[in-house]
This record gives structure tokens, C-alpha cells and sequence, in this order.
């Protein structure tokens, strides 16, 4: 049976394990993970044309609130690797899931974000993702569908 489900907002970031990452132990230092969350979560918002700065001329800054990892396997020194992040909503809140690969397809880390909408003046809580952001998203999934 063949069911048509809406396709997720996703982006991609190959990268190389560099040594300044690395903990006394020969593996990737557990805090760098979020490093490497954020390089996924920046290429996902550049595909909605939302950086950073785009978001901050917009009136809104979307501080993290609540983040998790799951670590499955080290990272080690020169190792490469793909993260992918994954936009799982948008209209109250921004949540974001993270996969990390290595080159051989292996599963390394899992996590995800949550942040809120803030404006950049001061800081108010908004209760909800601004429009703009979500017309966005709505825009850039429009025709996106997925055949399982």
C-alpha cells in the first residue's frame, strides 16, 4: 500500500573532525556536538533564506530552550561525517532533530532543539513563530510530498 505523507524541510553538512574537537581521551569532546547541530540547523534556515541575520532584521531572535543528544558512537580525530537537520515544526516553536553518520553510514549521534521566538528588542516571549518564518517554510514545502 502506498500512503503520501508531507516531506520534511531537511539539510545536510559534510564535515571533517579536526583536532582542536578532540577530548584527552582521543574522541570528540561531548560539548562540540551542539557545534556541529548548529552547522546543520544554519544550512536548514539558509535554505528558507532565514539566516541569521535575516531573522534578526525580521525582529526576532530564536534562542535555544531546550536541547538533547543521544551519543551512539565516538567521533574520532580526521574521521568525516554527515549531519543532517531536520525541521519537525515551525508554527509555535522551532524543533529541529539531528542525525550524525559517519562515512560508512553508521549512526554516530542523534539530538534535537527546541527554541522560541523572541523579539530582538527586548527579548519578549512571542507565543508563536512569526509569520514570515512560516510563510516560509509553507513556501519552501509547497509540492514537497514523500511516497512511502
Amino acid at each position: 500500500m502506498t500512503t503520501t505523507v508531507p516531506a520534511h524541510l531537511s539539510a545536510s553538512v559534510d564535515l571533517k573532525i579536526p583536532f582542536h574537537d578532540m577530548d584527552p581521551t582521543g574522541v570528540v569532546w561531548h560539548g562540540r556536538y551542539f557545534k556541529y547541530f548548529e552547522r546543520a540547523r544554519e544550512a536548514l534556515m539558509e535554505q528558507l533564506d532565514y539566516s541569521y541575520p535575516e531573522m534578526r532584521s525580521s525582529g526576532y531572535v530564536f534562542p535555544v530552550v531546550d536541547a538533547q543528544v543521544r551519543y551512539v558512537r565516538p567521533l574520532r580525530l580526521g574521521q568525516s561525517y554527515r549531519i543532517t537537520a531536520v525541521l519537525k515544526e515551525w508554527e509555535l516553536r522551532v524543533v529541529v532533530q539531528y542525525t550524525i553518520v559517519d562515512a560508512a553510514g553508521e549512526d554516530c549521534t542523534r539530538g534535537k532543539t527546541v527554541q522560541v521566538a523572541v523579539t530582538a528588542k527586548d527579548w519578549s516571549l512571542q507565543l508563536g513563530c512569526p509569520m514570515e518564518l512560516q510563510d516560509k517554510v509553507t513556501h519552501k514545502m509547497a509540492g514537497m510530498v514523500r511516497v512511502d
